[in-house]
Parts: C-alpha cells; structure tokens; sequence
C-alpha cells in the first residue's frame, strides 16, 4: 500500500455481511444454500455518492430445494477512528509504555489508515484485531503505529456486531510495531499481522540519527536520544488470546525479514507464502519445523522462469533453500548485528566482478554485494530479500500485495497492484527474469501447489504444498485517455488489487482496491467457477478499501469484514444468506 495521505479521521475499520436470516422470507430460514450469485452496483455518479462508502449491489440465493431469492446488501455505520468507546479513543498510538502519545496541547494523534480485521472466537467471545498502519509524518516524524484487540459483541439473533472496547496490543519486547499492513486468521485461531516497509539498514547505519527507524524509536520510547534499531522490524507479528481476552504479541524471526503484506498458511499448517510488497520484492516461502508453531523452520525464495507472457504471464517457479533457523536464533542477531557485518560492498563495477561481488536490485537498490564469511544465516534472515538475490531468486516483483489460499482447488492466489517497474522488460537490471506487457491497473495471479517437489539443489523440500508454476487469473485495463468521469482504468474491471480473500462456500474471491486509476476505489466479488466479477462495494472519493476477511459461518451467520483508509466509515453490509451449521465452522479456542 503505497498511499499515506492525510485527511480528517473519518475512516471505515470494517464492512461486514451478516447474513440476512433476518429479512429472508420464511419458507427460506432453515433451507441450505446451494450457491450464491453476486449482481453487481453501479459507480457512483452522484457527489453524495462519490464522497462516502456505500453498497448497493445484491446478492441472488439459491437454495438446495430449487427456490430463489435476490437479497440487498445494504451499507450501516459501526464506529469512526477518534469515537470513544468504553474511555478509549479509536486510532490513537501508544508509546512503549502503554500510554497515548499526544500533541503538546495534549490531544492524540489518530491514524487515518486502518487495514487488517481479524476477527476470533475465544473460548465463546468474540474480538477482532486490527491495524493502524500509518499516520501523517508531516506532524511528527515518523511515529509508531498500533494494534489494536477490540471486544465485539454479536446480537444472537440478528448477527449484529457491536465494538465494545479496544486495547493496544503489546509490542515492547520487540521494540513496537512497524507499518502493520494487512493480517489474516491461521489455522489456530491467531492473528498473523504484518510489518511492511521493512527500514533499510544499509541507509540507517550511513545516518543513523536522520533515519526513519530511529524517529520512530524515540517516539516509542519517548526518548529523543535514543537511536533506532532496523533489524526490529520486517517480520511476522503473530497476536494469540487467552481465556481472559488478553493478547500476547510475538515477532517470528525465523520467517524472515522483508516488506509483508500478509502471510497465508496451506491447509498442513506449516507451509506459509507472503505478500512481499514494493518494488523489485521477492516471492518467498517457510516450511515451519512443527504444525501450528512458526518459531522455527526453513525459508525459501523463488526464481520465475518465464513461459509466456500473454494474461499477465507465465511462469515455472524453482525454490531456492535460504536458510534453516529458530525465532530465539535471529531475534538475538537482530539486537547485535549491523548491515556492514553482514556484507561487503563496492561501487566500482570492474573492482566487484573480479572480487567475488554480486550486482543485485532488490528493493530497487542497484548495489554490489558479497557475504562477508560466516554471516550467511544472518543474511538470510535479516536481509532475506538482498541474500536471495545473491543466491539467484527472483527480485523483480513489483507491488506484490496480499496472498489468499483456496484449498479445494490447491491453489494460491497472489495479487500484484500494478504490473510495471522490474517486472517488465529491462535489460539493465542484473537477471532480468520478469519480461512482461505493462499494465499498470494490475491483477490477480494464481500458483498451482503440488507435492514430492525439489528445491533447486536437488533437495526435497518437506511440505505437500509446493507453488510449482503461477499463471494469470483476472486483470484490469488501462485506459489510453480518462474516461469522462476521470478513469484511467477500465471502470468495470479491477484496478490495483490489494487485499484480497476467498470463501471457500461461496467460491468467490473478494478483492479490494488500492487504485489513482480509479476515482472511486471498489470492493469485487469474482465467481472462480462462472468468472463472474461484480462490483459490491465503492470507498469514497481517494479512500483506499483494505482489511477484508472472509468468515463463512461464525454462530451461524456469514460476514465479509473490511477497511477504508482517507476517508470512509466503520460500519457492516447486511445481506448474505446462513452459510454454516451452528457455528462448527469457525474456530474457538476452548
């Protein structure tokens, strides 16, 4: 997510869809779905539409006795960033302490960007954790952001969810949270978050004192003498709550350390794929050690071997072995270890080729690099995308956004926001691998997952869910002139997908948008069996739609959670029919 523009804190935090078992007509209550159909709504064309988020789409339900009804699906606010609930402020950022950080005549600052929403069952209640990914460093530097674990209440009879109280989560044993992007529930019932951006330890240790890591610490720690520490950050934040609704923080080390969107577990609950987002990113993987535990295991990068180019592109994937490690191992070399131990570096071209250096582009850094010995693992783990490109993965990603795991189909989506920079054609970047058409609305691909497969050495890799090739699924369209409302893509077809999510009842694949070729940016439903792409859901005018779950059955009602960030309003759209039965396919931890 590349925006971060400052407004008045009106936000949306959540759009759910709880069922409509409500307003179904009686005959229908009790009858199971068979499938669903989403019919689309028009862009808005009216001021008061364009400045505000809203649904007028519907859905067509039909039943496995043969009958159908269409259902609306209607927008309703919930709460905005800077409400006070229970005597705590939406959207403030707290210091390493615990306390609100304010402004000197004492008001809190609020974010205005809201993303990820996760909403567990624990032992019976109810919470959802979600993100502030940013807020305006035009007032104060760069500040640290919050997680926040809110109650929720849900009416047993209509499925209306209420927020009823919100507390940071704690990130002070691992120096705060960093750019928290977007999140997902596992397989366990925790919330696996995010830290994007990772902080460049190459520009900090040049400068450390003008860096943005350390105006991030002394904001934290409230310290103005105090200098940042970039191995902090860039991992995966992973929140478990107890009996009592407290929440416990850790950061997973060994998973590596890059610009996360998101992570998405396969169904063993040991292999994880991330959404590494910005420029020339990496397509990585981790194999973890045990199930349900990511503490400890071994992390992969991918090489993209090009086999066509039309839809989005093509491509064979070879899994390249980084590094095998715990969270306790690399947590310790994060707090004592600095770039320049790491590597060797040159800017003289002939000097590097004729000792040993590599020309690398990650991140877009053009840079000569060489490991220094014995500091592999560090590498590996601390630079995991410069260490990669050394050892031959593919850096040439760009704006590879959230990934989302379809499991009846063994399949992995990932969406790349704009399709442009290293992954077009470019003889001038080091390996070259991505040689693609440029579409800057971008799209959604696909990674078929297959078992009893190899890393690059020849090693077999110990997981069942392998990405052995990637290929395009669904793609926007860019406009050669604006439309006459001021498009620059294709209205009717995605523009720069973010988060996306999939139902595995509905077989439909929930897309936001983080789009400038959009006036107005979209939530989609997209039908992987009928193709079928519709329009539910526009953000008002520069708001950016993120922070999407899908949960097909909690206590018998189905929801669609997700976020707006400059401008939008927390709220839910009620409209989807029961999906499960009596709650069992939503986890609880008892």
């Amino acid at each position: 997510m590349n925006k971060v523009r400052y407004v008045a804190p009106l936000l949306s935090l959540a759009v759910l869809f709880p069922t409509a078992t409500n307003v179904l007509a009686e005959p229908s209550k009790n009858i199971p779905v068979e499938k669903v159909e989403f019919i689309g709504m028009a862009t808005p064309d009216t001021d008061d539409e364009r400045s505000k988020m809203y649904s007028e789409a519907s859905v067509k339900v039909t039943y496995k006795n043969g009958t159908q009804e269409t259902l609306p699906l209607e927008y309703k606010s919930l709460f905005t960033p800077s409400d006070v609930i229970n005597g705590k402020i939406a959207g403030a950022t707290y210091d390493v302490y615990g306390k609100m950080i304010t402004k000197a005549d004492g008001t809190p600052y609020i974010s205005s960007a809201p993303d990820s929403n996760t909403l567990l069952k624990v032992h019976g209640k109810l919470y959802m954790v979600n993100h502030f990914e940013s807020l305006p460093k035009s007032e104060h530097g760069n500040m640290s952001e919050t997680m926040m674990l809110n109650t929720v209440e849900q009416n047993k009879e209509t499925g209306e969810l209420t927020v009823t109280d919100m507390t940071p989560i704690d990130f002070s044993a691992d120096g705060g949270i960093w750019v928290p992007c977007a999140g997902t529930l596992s397989p366990w019932n925790t919330h696996l978050g995010s830290e994007e951006y990772e902080p460049d330890a190459r520009a900090h240790e040049a400068n450390p004192e003008k860096s943005d890591v350390t105006a991030f610490a002394r904001n934290y720690y409230q310290d103005p003498n105090k200098i940042g520490n970039p191995y902090q950050y860039g991992y995966v934040p992973e929140v478990s709550i107890d009996e009592k609704g407290q929440a416990t923080a850790v950061k997973h080390y060994s998973m590596g350390r890059l610009s996360i969107e998101n992570v998405k577990v396969a169904p063993d609950n040991r292999t994880v794929y991330f959404g590494d987002d910005g420029g020339y990113t990496m397509a990585f993987m981790y194999v973890a050690d045990q199930a349900k535990d990511l503490s400890a295991g071994t992390l992969y990068a991918a090489k993209w071997i090009q086999t066509g180019e039309e839809n989005g592109g093509s491509a064979k994937l070879e899994w390249i072995k980084l590094g095998h490690t715990t969270d306790a191992e690399i947590k310790v070399l994060a707090q004592n270890t600095k770039f320049s131990d790491i590597f060797d570096t040159t800017t003289d071209a002939e000097y590097a080729e004729a000792n040993g250096f590599i020309r690398t582009k990650a991140a877009g850094r053009d840079e000569w690099l060489k490991v220094k010995p014995g500091m592999e693992k560090a590498a590996a783990f601390l630079e995991s995308r410069r260490y990669g490109a050394l050892q031959g993965a593919t850096a040439e990603f760009n704006k590879m956004e959230t990934v989302e795991l379809n499991k009846a189909d063994n399949k992995i989506y990932m969406t790349m926001s704009t399709i442009s920079g290293g992954m077009t054609a470019n003889p001038n970047d080091p390996t070259d691998d991505i040689r693609l058409p440029k579409i800057n609305a971008g799209g959604i691909y696909e990674m078929n997952l297959a078992e009893n497969q190899k890393d690059r050495d020849g090693n077999k890799i110990n997981s069942k869910y392998v990405a052995d090739e990637m290929t395009g699924l669904l793609f926007g369209e860019d406009l050669a002139v604006k439309d006459a409302d001021g498009n620059k893509a294709h209205v009717d077809k995605i523009a720069n997908p973010d988060n996306i999510v999939y139902s595995e009842k509905m077989r439909t694949l929930f897309i936001a948008e983080d789009s400038g070729n959009h006036v107005n940016n979209f939530g989609w439903a997209y039908n992987i069996d009928t193709k079928k792409l519709s329009r539910i859901l526009s953000a008002a005018d520069g708001g950016e739609v993120t922070g999407i779950q899908a949960i097909d059955n909690l206590n018998g009602f189905t929801y669609l959670m997700a976020a707006s960030q400059n401008p939008g309003n927390v709220g839910y759209i009620s409209g989807l029919p029961s999906l499960g039965n009596n709650g069992k396919d939503f986890k609880d931890n008892k």
